[in-house]
């Protein structure tokens, strides 16, 4: 996952991630519980189960590469089989801008996979046999 981002974002550009992923995943989560209530077919409620996963993922900021590829992929395929294409197409857009960018510092990726600071100790000061 390091390998993906030079850095996750702190400062302005990550609380701009933030609020980039918080929205596309509630909508997510929402459009999915909604179409759940509406008792569809079980083909139709695995993929609203997928919708509300993926969802959950970018409110969480865990597997962001993989979970806005798919929300992009999935958003794309409702601009064409449902209603309302602007609502989709911006969730396309943001699904793919976060899968490109990550998800910033407040993330459960930041902390699995960010950077760890390591102290290297002088061997010097130790009093090791070379000096």
């Amino acid at each position: 996952m390091r390998r993906l981002f030079s850095n996750f974002a702190h400062g302005p550009p990550g609380v701009g991630l933030l609020l980039m992923r918080l929205p596309a995943g509630m909508a997510m989560v929402v459009q999915g519980v909604s179409a759940l209530l509406a008792g569809p077919p079980l083909g139709a409620s695995l993929f609203q189960v997928l919708t509300i996963g993926l969802g959950l993922l970018l409110l969480a900021g865990l597997w962001t590469p993989v979970a806005g590829a798919l929300v992009a992929v999935e958003a794309l395929w409702n601009v064409f089989s449902f209603g309302h294409p602007w609502r989709w197409i911006m969730l396309a857009t943001l699904g793919a801008a976060l899968a490109l960018t990550g998800p910033g510092a407040w993330s459960i990726d930041a902390r699995l996979f960010g950077w760890r600071r390591l102290d290297i100790r002088d061997r010097k000061s130790e009093g090791s046999p070379d000096e």
